[in-house]
């Protein structure tokens, strides 16, 4: 049963005041870097829960030793699949701090905020004020190579929050109060995409634009991946700054030159992929899933997706037919999959086109074989780079 179906919350939400009630227990994700070894929370440092692996990364390193910062997805698991428990509500409930990327990535959280009695909870919603791509907008119309390149973006933001008014009650003191967001996002496909049976029996292309449509895994239609460019993943920063900052002001001082020290990291990062497509000898990449919008327009590049935002759907056989076409066309050679999720989508293009495949990791999560070897955002995202040179100018 889906987490979106208010009897289940009901229940998971009583049984996770049980839990509160009770004393808590290991969590699932102590599976995650963000747990392994960081001790309980002391009233000194900020306890602070994250929804997945970039935030975590994001605010840690704002963080630094003055807060306890807890994932709440476990390692390894593809977020977007991803449900609370009644331990992670409890700890939630406990939190100084909470910090989710939004535009729809966490189809959970509006729920989850609404069940809250921690009047005192800071909220950060890491992608505020961040001009948000529409799903549609990765859509499968790869007969131009223009595509990608020409969003029409007409966003009217008056403001740096103008992206997020889903009825947002913000009483924020000034602009840089990102977290105190009590969000009535009256999202009308809340539980539409999380229960599909995926009947794809699409048989011409019209299915195409409705298949991308209609499974946004509860993304309200929105593309959630903005941390996969780094010139976007610098708001993130600042915005988790500004929330630690509201929930600890003594230590205003150290959150921003965490913040000023990661931001320069991904300066280097961003003025490195412009340097690298600059002269690249092709501009579009074909990847398993529509994760990387916000890179490929930063960047001038092409994203051609096999599937649409979540990993998890099934493409059709149009679109299956349609990126194959592309691939052959433009000459493809290298097909794009990723971690946490299964490859053969990509392998069964690949395999057509007589093309190779290659990772273009979309960082919703490290696998435990990237943890042991010490990775972390930088280090895949410069991975990301070295992959996507290699297969712009083959």
């Amino acid at each position: 049963m889906k987490f979106s179906k208010t009897a289940a919350f009901g229940l998971f939400f009583s049984l996770a005041l049980v839990v509160a009630g009770c004393g808590q227990t290991k969590s699932a994700s102590e599976t995650d870097p963000s747990t392994a070894s960081t001790p309980a929370a002391t009233e000194s440092k900020l306890n602070v829960q994250v929804s997945f692996y970039p935030m975590y990364e994001f605010t840690k390193n704002v963080a630094g030793d003055l807060a306890d910062v807890h994932t709440l997805v476990p390692a390894g698991m593809e977020p977007h699949d991803w449900e609370p428990t009644p331990q992670d509500m409890a700890s939630i409930e406990k939190a100084d701090v909470l910090v989710y990327n939004g535009a729809g990535m966490e189809s959970w959280i509006d729920q989850v905020k609404d069940s809250l009695s921690n009047d005192k909870l800071v909220q950060v919603e890491a992608s505020k004020g961040i001009n948000l791509l529409e799903g549609g907008e990765h859509d499968h119309n790869h007969g131009s190579e223009g595509t990608a390149e020409e969003h029409n973006h007409d966003h009217d933001h008056a403001d740096e929050a103008s992206t997020e008014e889903h009825d947002h009650d913000h009483d924020h003191a000034n602009e840089g109060t990102t977290e105190e967001h009590d969000h009535n996002h009256d999202h009308a496909d809340t539980a539409t995409t999380e229960e599909h049976d995926h009947d794809h029996d699409h048989g011409d292309e019209t299915a195409t634009e409705e298949h991308a449509h209609s499974h946004s895994h509860d993304h309200g239609g929105l593309d959630p991946h903005v941390w996969l460019s780094p010139a976007l993943a610098i708001q993130e920063v600042r915005n988790i700054e500004a929330g630690l900052t509201e929930a600890a002001p003594e230590h205003a001082e150290q959150f921003k030159q965490n913040a000023d020290a990661y931001v320069a990291k991904l300066e280097a990062l961003d003025t490195d992929f412009k340097a690298a497509v600059t002269d690249s000898k092709r501009k579009d990449f074909i990847t398993q899933h529509a994760a990387f919008g916000y890179l490929a327009q930063e960047y001038g590049l092409q994203q051609v997706p096999i599937a649409g935002l979540s990993p998890e759907q099934e493409p059709s056989a149009a679109q299956m037919a349609s990126v194959i076409d592309f691939a052959k066309e433009h000459q493809v050679k290298t097909i794009f999959f990723e971690t946490l999720v299964s490859s053969k989508v990509s392998e069964t293009i690949a395999n057509e086109v007589g093309a190779k495949t290659a990772v273009l990791n979309p960082i919703e999560g490290l696998t435990e074989e990237e943890i042991s070897a010490g990775m972390d955002y930088i280090s895949v995202m410069r991975q990301n780079l070295e992959a996507l040179k290699l297969a712009l100018n083959e």
